[in-house]
């Protein structure tokens, strides 16, 4: 169970990080709405979220499987970026992010 929590924490992180990007690309009307606004607020109370799940999946979870499971949020971020913001995938992304997939697989028990 904690370790679907850790993996839905990256999910959720990788969709703070799509907020965020999706803000930071649009114009504003000042600096301050550059960081007060609906997507960057919607975002770090995601990542909030997160950590707060990662916490809790921690009390339970083998230390070593943590940051494992995490680094599965380089590959929901691939796939919401070419879903959500349209991003090319690059060969390069896609080796990475096969890299990334082996060495989740691998450390798994």
């Amino acid at each position: 169970m904690s370790a679907f929590i850790m993996i839905a924490a990256a999910f959720v992180t990788a969709i703070s990080q799509i907020l965020l990007k999706q803000s930071a690309s649009q114009d504003h009307a000042g600096i301050v709405r550059q960081y007060l606004n609906g997507r960057v607020i919607l975002g770090y109370a995601l990542m909030m979220s997160a950590l707060v799940m990662n916490i809790w999946a921690y009390r339970t979870i083998e230390y070593h499987l943590g940051p494992v499971l995490n680094a599965s949020s380089y590959i929901f971020v691939l796939i919401l970026g070419r879903i959500v913001l349209k991003e090319k995938i690059s060969k390069k992304a896609l080796l990475g992010n096969a890299l990334i997939l082996t060495g989740i697989l691998i450390a798994l028990p």
